[in-house]
């Protein structure tokens, strides 16, 4: 049996997947000095990855809905790391 097919492996992976995500955005966008000081930098890592895990759950499930992958597709995958990646950069963006 294919790792890939099993929902827990599945499950984990696209968390993995958001919360690098997550971490490699805040290596590249750095937070403003003001924004560390009031919420710490542990806590700005800590929301980047759980916005990141957000996306790539979104990601995966609709890539799922529109090509109707089950099973040992890559395609899910490829959507979680599209939807953490265009949801951190809209949170980033738009965020007051």
């Amino acid at each position: 049996m294919d790792a890939l097919a099993n929902p827990a492996v599945s499950f984990v992976v696209v968390i993995i997947i958001g919360a690098a995500a997550g971490w490699i955005l805040e290596q590249v966008m750095r937070t403003s000095w003001l924004s560390k000081q009031i919420a710490g930098p542990g806590r700005v890592l800590l929301t980047s990855a759980l916005v990141g895990i957000a996306g790539s759950f979104i990601g995966y499930n609709l890539a799922i809905l529109l090509i109707q992958a089950r099973g040992t597709s890559i395609v899910p995958f490829i959507g979680a790391i599209l939807g953490a990646a265009l949801i951190l950069f809209a949170w980033r963006t738009i965020r007051i």
